[in-house]
C-alpha cells in the first residue's frame, strides 16, 4: 500500500505539471472503487482550472480555482500518471482527466480499494476521513511530548500505535518497522512502557525514515510507481521490512517475522530488546 512518502512522491510531481491547467475532460470507466465514483461531480469539473497540488496523510488533494478539492487515495495499488495525448487507457485504469495541454492524469487501481472524492468550499471538514486524522509526523505538532502525553497507560503494541492514523498520519507497515528497527524498539512493547527518552528516540526517527524515505522516491514492493513510472528507490535502504532469515545488518542475528494486528512486523530479537 502507498504510504505517506510514496504519496508525497506523486504530489510532487504533479505539483510540477497540474498547476495552472484547465481540466478539458473527464472519463470514468470503473463507477465503484471504496465507494461510489462520484461521476456528476467530476464532469462538473471540466473548464475548471487546477490551482494546486496537496497531501494530506495518505490522501492527495488536487485544488480548483473554484474553490472544489478532487481528493484521491491509492488505496493497496492506485497509481496516478501522465500519459501522452491518444495513448489508450489498460484495463485498470478508472478515471481520466484530460487535461488542456492534451495530457491525461489517469488513474489505474487493480485492486479498487481507492478512493475518489470531490469536495466543495468549506466542506473538508464534514469528511469522515479527514476530519479525525491526527498530526503529520513531519510537522511540529508530532513532539516527544505529544507522543508521551498520548501513549500513558496505553497497552497498545508501539507498531499498532503508530500506525494509527488518530494518533499520527502516515507511518504505514513498512516505515513503522523501519523506525522501531532504527530506534531498538520491539514491535511487541506495549507503547505505554515506553520512557520519554525512547518516545523521542522514536519521534526522530520516524521523521528521519520518513524523510530519507521522501527524498529516494518511496519504497516500491510490488505495486507502487511514480507519475513517470519509476519505482521507490528506498526499497534498497530497508534494513528489516521484509528480510526475514536474513541477517541483521548491525548484529548478524536472523530477522524475524510476527503477526500484529493482522499486520506483518519484523524486528531483530537481538537489538531490539
Amino acid at each position: 500500500m502507498p504510504e505517506l512518502p510514496e504519496v508525497e512522491t506523486v504530489a510532487a510531481a504533479l505539483r510540477c505539471h497540474l498547476p495552472g491547467r484547465r481540466v478539458a475532460g473527464v472519463a470514468v470507466r470503473c463507477e465503484k472503487l471504496r465507494r461510489p465514483m462520484p461521476v456528476k461531480a467530476l464532469q462538473n469539473l471540466v473548464n475548471e482550472a487546477i490551482c494546486g497540488v496537496r497531501r494530506r496523510a495518505k490522501y492527495l488533494l488536487i485544488d480548483m480555482n473554484d474553490g472544489q478539492t478532487l481528493v484521491i487515495h491509492l488505496g493497496m495499488s492506485g497509481t496516478l500518471r501522465l500519459d501522452a495525448a491518444g495513448e489508450n487507457a489498460e484495463r485498470h485504469d478508472h478515471l481520466d482527466l484530460e487535461l488542456d495541454n492534451g495530457k491525461i492524469l489517469r488513474f489505474r487501481d487493480p485492486r479498487k480499494f481507492g478512493l475518489v472524492m470531490v469536495v466543495k468550499p468549506n466542506e473538508q471538514g464534514e469528511i469522515k476521513e479527514l476530519g479525525e486524522l491526527a498530526p503529520e509526523p513531519l510537522s511540529g505538532d508530532f513532539t516527544t511530548d505529544y507522543f508521551y502525553d498520548l501513549s500513558r497507560k496505553r497497552t497498545t503494541a508501539v507498531k499498532n500505535f503508530i500506525m494509527d492514523q488518530r494518533r499520527v498520519v502516515g507511518v504505514g507497515n513498512i516505515y513503522a518497522s523501519e523506525s522501531l528497527f532504527r530506534a531498538r524498539i520491539r514491535p511487541t512493547t506495549a507503547v505505554g512502557k515506553l520512557g520519554k527518552e525512547r518516545c523521542q528516540r522514536l519521534v526522530t526517527v520516524i521523521k528521519k525514515v520518513l524523510a530519507e524515505a521522501i527524498a529516494t522516491g518511496g519504497t516500491t514492493i510490488s505495486d507502487f510507481y511514480g507519475v513517470d513510472g519509476s519505482e521507490g528507490a528506498f526499497a534498497r535502504e530497508l534494513q528489516v521490512y521484509g528480510r526475514t532469515g536474513k541477517p541483521c545488518v548491525k548484529c548478524g542475528q536472523p530477522i524475524k517475522k510476527l503477526t500484529i494486528g493482522g499486520r506483518s512486523a519484523f524486528y531483530c530479537p537481538q537489538c531490539q530488546k
